[in-house]
């Protein structure tokens, strides 16, 4: 294998790293429509469900209370944003946006973490190629979550939720969790790949201006994933032919 032409590869967490973008998701349903279905039941309205769309479009890849801003926004349903030591379940953003994260450590406790194989097989090949990995999550359960896959220790570079907040951070579709993660690798967006599997996501790539942003479509979004910024469309990674293909992608896109 020659010189590789790009030196760093930041990875989203959740759908690209781990198959815990159907925990989400779940954990999402499952919260707004308790919410929907006891605020329809109050007001004596039809009840109108949390579906996939909204959650692709609303949700995906964003921080959690502004994910819950974003669609109740869309359902134009105004209330307080409250604050963030707010009880789960609380009409307010950050109460159920607490609540959703009570559920998603539930189902987490009960079911473990998985990894995309493909994934795996490429972080390791990576590392052995001497290629800087840093990885950028808008969860805050990132690192527990990393440590549970024995993923962890891999990565560089880890900013999520919790740094986010930390470093005052814009979340997706803004590029700073992506740009800092390649400032603390000592890299430049110009010279490194993200890796994406949500619409806010790849959106952040493009913004960021990066050499190349991969987007990975898990949920039969291909054409949304193009349209917003990802430079090339997947599947899942073991389409690209590891290193060389992802190099070859890489120069592509510089062409």
């Amino acid at each position: 294998m020659g010189k590789l032409a790009f030196e760093t590869v930041i990875f989203d967490m959740d759908g690209v790293i781990t198959k815990t973008a159907i925990t989400h998701a779940a954990a999402w349903k499952k919260m707004f429509d308790e919410f929907l279905q006891a605020r329809a039941n109050r007001n004596n309205e039809k009840f109108n469900e949390f579906t996939q769309s909204d959650y692709l479009a609303y949700v995906d890849g964003k921080p959690r209370y502004k994910g819950v801003a974003s669609f109740l926004e869309s359902r134009k349903i105004s209330i307080p944003f409250g604050d963030p030591s707010d009880e789960a379940g609380k009409e307010t953003i950050c109460g159920l946006g607490n609540r959703k994260n009570d559920a998603f450590n539930e189902v987490i406790a009960r079911d473990g973490v998985e990894v995309y194989e493909s994934t795996a097989k490429l972080l390791k090949d990576l590392t052995a190629a001497g290629i800087k990995l840093g990885v950028a999550s808008s969860s805050k359960n990132c690192a527990p979550v990393l440590e549970a896959v024995d993923l962890l220790s891999a990565f560089g570079a880890r900013v999520d939720g919790v740094v986010s907040a930390e470093l005052g951070l814009h979340g997706k579709p803004e590029p700073d969790i992506f740009t800092t993660a390649c400032e603390m690798l000592g890299s430049t967006p110009a010279k490194s790949i993200v890796v994406e599997d949500a619409v806010s996501g790849v959106q952040a790539g493009a913004k960021g201006k990066f050499g190349l942003t991969l987007g990975i479509a898990r949920e039969n979004n291909e054409k949304e994933l193009a349209e917003n910024g990802a430079d090339f469309v997947v599947s899942d990674l073991e389409e690209i032919n590891g290193i060389n293909g992802l190099n070859e992608l890489f120069l592509k896109n510089q062409a």
